[in-house]
């Protein structure tokens, strides 16, 4: 097994959910070793503890509990930041600062840390503060305005967490190991201030840079993407089930035109006034026969044709069974399971099932014992209720 990209790379996160956790899962699947940071039980914190499943199940992931309102268990936490090389925070801004814990404090202890502070708005702006979910940062940013309607005209809701996963996941993973990269040369860490609204902002950049360049404000129906024409659209098949059309370029477009024996609509692509007997044509014929019939005569031929898979025909689909998407896992609380497997280039899979522990389970004296703290000294913070 070759060595993972991010080996002897140490990540301390204290986030529990969302793009945080979602960057500290990239990064484990890099082979970062990632320690999950909780509150201790009797901290008075709010905790929130994802199912067994969630986020891989935190594989190949360790777990330290300390009370970062009391100084002792600050102080111990800061103790383990001098030994990591990345910290990923989603706090509103300014808690880790009011916390002792913020950039500024392991900075000073730590000048190579790679510090990532994950939220909604960013750290600045009059929206730094406001509460929010994926469904508000996509709003924001223009995309849930050039996403299909609903019957009422309302936009229609995502399938995915795609601000959660993209707008900010995948960001401050990328930002993180650019940051790494960065500190290899200079010896200087750095502080990353990811916004997930502005995340989505970028992933609507086609759209914001043509609006700013032309005038021309993008919506539904406006751009082949979203919606214009019958060659990039759903279209219901005789079984109650859908394929999608993506026959953007001209070659495929008449390849899927001279297949489904409509050759008359070949040289009408862009015509915007033969869309709506495009549309019905195709929705004429591919009622005709089954999703799976029709992927089969379409799918290897050159028409940009895929089936509109549910979940559970996604995790079976012989694409992704020969990509090795799926893996195999045994927890220590539900037993056998499977799970997606590392799914980024460069990612190195295990040999044999994924091992998932109790989330229940601390690392946090072993970590302690590792910094030099006496048996004697990690007791009496566990006593104190300062780690657990």
């Amino acid at each position: 097994m070759s060595q993972p990209a991010l080996q002897n790379i140490r990540v301390l996160d204290l986030a529990s959910v969302g793009p945080g956790a979602r960057a500290s899962r990239t990064l484990a699947d890099y082979g970062a070793e990632v320690i999950k940071i909780g509150a201790v039980p009797r901290a008075g914190a709010v905790q929130i503890v994802p199912p067994y499943y969630a986020y891989s199940g935190n594989r190949n992931m360790k777990r330290a509990l300390f009370d970062l309102k009391a100084e002792a268990g600050r102080e111990a936490f800061l103790g383990l930041a001098d030994t990591a090389d990345v910290i990923i925070e989603s706090f509103r801004p300014g808690v880790v600062a009011r916390l002792g814990i913020g950039y500024e404090d392991v900075n000073q202890r730590n000048p190579g840390i790679v510090y990532c502070s994950t939220s909604g708005f960013g750290q600045t702006g009059p929206r730094s503060q406001w509460a929010g979910h994926d469904i508000n940062y996509l709003a924001t940013s223009g995309f849930l305005d050039c996403t299909g309607r609903q019957a009422d005209g309302r936009p229609a809701l995502p399938g995915a967490t795609v601000a959660d996963i993209a707008a900010g996941g995948m960001q401050a993973s990328m930002a993180i190991m650019a940051a790494l990269l960065g500190r290899a040369t200079s010896g200087v860490g750095s502080y990353l201030d990811v916004s997930i609204a502005d995340g989505a902002f970028a992933l609507m950049s086609l759209y914001v840079d043509e609006y700013l360049a032309t005038g021309v404000e993008p919506g539904p129906g406006h751009y082949i993407l979203t919606g214009r024409y019958a060659c990039y659209e759903i279209y219901t098949c005789s079984d109650g089930k859908h394929i999608s059309v993506g026959a953007i370029e001209a070659q495929f477009w008449r390849n899927l035109c001279e297949l489904l024996e409509l050759g008359e609509f070949a040289d009408a692509q862009l015509d915007d006034e033969k869309q709506d007997q495009i549309r019905a044509a195709l929705a004429q014929r591919f009622a005709t026969q089954t999703r799976d019939e029709w992927v089969e005569v379409l799918g290897a031929a050159n028409t940009c044709v895929a089936p509109v898979n549910t979940v559970a025909e996604a995790v079976v689909d012989e694409q992704y069974v020969a990509r090795s998407l799926v893996a195999s896992a045994v927890s220590d609380t539900a037993g056998e399971f499977l799970q997606s497997a590392p799914t980024w280039a460069g990612t190195v899979a295990p040999d044999g099932p994924y091992q998932i522990r109790d989330g229940a389970v601390s690392d946090t004296m072993e970590l302690l014992t590792q910094l030099g703290l006496a048996e004697s000294e990690i007791a009496e913070l566990e006593v104190s209720g300062a780690i657990a």
